[in-house]
């Protein structure tokens, strides 16, 4: 809330340590670094019990790409961003709570919307013939025993070299790209239930497409808008690892495919997006056991986390995870999974205040509908996808190669004797 006497944003107009702070996207503390080094010039008004800053000077130090705080107030790292709020256990992408989005919106819409601001009703993205074969016959060129990380790297590589136009970064051809990279990603894959090309239409959305490349399980209606609301759910989540990777290809203005192939090695990674597939076996290890208890007590003794549960940044239930609950309560063949998941919830909570992320409800769907434990990567992948290109959209309107942080040599100091 605004301090009390704050005059509004017109010329001259003063803000309060907060409100500038918020407008840089810092802490207030760190207004007063920027004060101290000059960067910022304050003012202390007769009777004001604070400093306060003018609006315009505060305006142009932010246009100036000034992210990174002073080494004095931590020297984090910071970047502002219009996409994702995570506050108070719940997750907004441009002030909307995305539990909401999810449960009234498609994902190809949410998408769309993120990227122009414009929600388009039934929206279908579309692969171009020529990036899709390309991206096919990379994919089928790989070993039987690949994953689908793997199909999907190759595939983005594939669609890159097929498209002369992915140097162009104006914000139409960075959009055009996006709209036909998501559904090439998809469309590569192997189905695991039609005839290659089959189903594939202006007129069908991603979700049922991707169903097929992840399960032969029947795609009843409200299994598949538990997959639509994850992958809605999961476009984006502030700067996680893979995003991060993202925004430093976009600042040194690489091209949407290879902003992707960033986020996709980082997403690579053991911490990142391989949870879901550790809750995914250990659900299927409760159902096989019958019990949450003996395979909770096997996690604890070994010294390893309990999959799927706890989040840093929500002090409470994950909100994608509540929602995703609530969505696989009405799909009948999910209720054992869901029971074992509650099984782990209430056994591990006798311990430790742990609650449900969404990797495990990620993990009871993809559990329920027979898919493989590394089904949940490649839903997380995909969704993703859209909130990288959000990012790389707001990277290339930034100062070039911002994303530059400077070394702390701890090597020999020189001179030293030729090796």
């Amino acid at each position: 809330m605004a301090d009390q006497g704050t005059t509004d944003d017109t010329s001259g107009s003063r803000l309060s340590t907060r409100e500038a702070a918020d407008r840089l996207g810092v802490k207030p503390e760190t207004v007063y670094a920027y004060v101290s080094r000059g960067q910022l010039a304050s003012r202390r008004e007769p009777g004001g019990r604070g400093s306060t800053f003018d609006a315009k000077e505060v305006d142009a130090l932010a246009r100036r790409g000034s992210r990174r705080e002073p080494s004095g107030s931590g020297g984090e790292l910071t970047v502002r961003t219009g996409i994702t709020l995570i506050d108070r256990d719940h997750c907004y992408f441009r002030g909307v709570d995305t539990s909401e989005l999810a449960a009234h919106y498609g994902y190809e819409e949410v998408a769309e919307w993120l990227w122009t601001g414009e929600m388009r009703r039934d929206i279908r993205f579309t692969a171009p013939t020529e990036a899709l074969a390309a991206a096919r016959r990379a994919v089928q060129a790989l070993p039987e025993h690949s994953g689908p990380m793997d199909r999907l790297r190759v595939a983005v590589i594939a669609a890159a070299a097929a498209d002369p136009l992915r140097f162009d970064l104006s914000e139409d051809t960075v959009l055009d790209t996006a709209r036909s990279l998501i559904p090439t990603l998809v469309d590569a894959l192997p189905s695991r239930t039609n005839a290659e090309g089959e189903g594939e239409g202006d007129d069908e959305s991603l979700t049922p497409r991707l169903w097929s490349r992840l399960t032969n399980a029947p795609a009843d209606p409200a299994a598949l808008r538990v997959l639509d609301a994850a992958l809605v759910l999961l476009i984006d989540h502030d700067l996680a690892a893979s995003t991060l990777a993202v925004r430093v290809a976009a600042s040194a203005r690489a091209h949407p495919y290879a902003i992707v192939s960033a986020g996709f090695g980082a997403l690579d990674g053991a911490l990142h997006g391989a949870a879901s597939g550790l809750a995914h076996r250990m659900l299927h290890e409760v159902l096989e056991r019958g019990s949450a208890a003996a395979v909770v007590a096997d996690h604890l003794r070994a010294g390893r986390r309990v999959p799927g549960l706890g989040h840093r940044l929500y002090p409470g239930e994950d909100p994608r995870a509540r929602a995703l609950f609530t969505l696989l309560e009405d799909v009948p063949e999910a209720r054992p999974a869901l029971e074992a998941a509650r099984q782990v919830i209430a056994t591990t909570a006798r311990h430790t205040e742990l609650h449900a992320n969404v990797d495990l409800a990620l993990a009871v769907l993809t559990v329920s509908a027979e898919m493989p434990a590394e089904a949940g990567e490649t839903v997380f992948a995909i969704a993703r996808t859209a909130g990288w290109i959000a990012h790389a959209l707001e990277e290339y309107g930034e100062r070039p190669l911002r994303m530059r942080p400077s070394g702390q040599y701890q090597g020999p100091r020189p001179p030293q004797p030729l090796p």
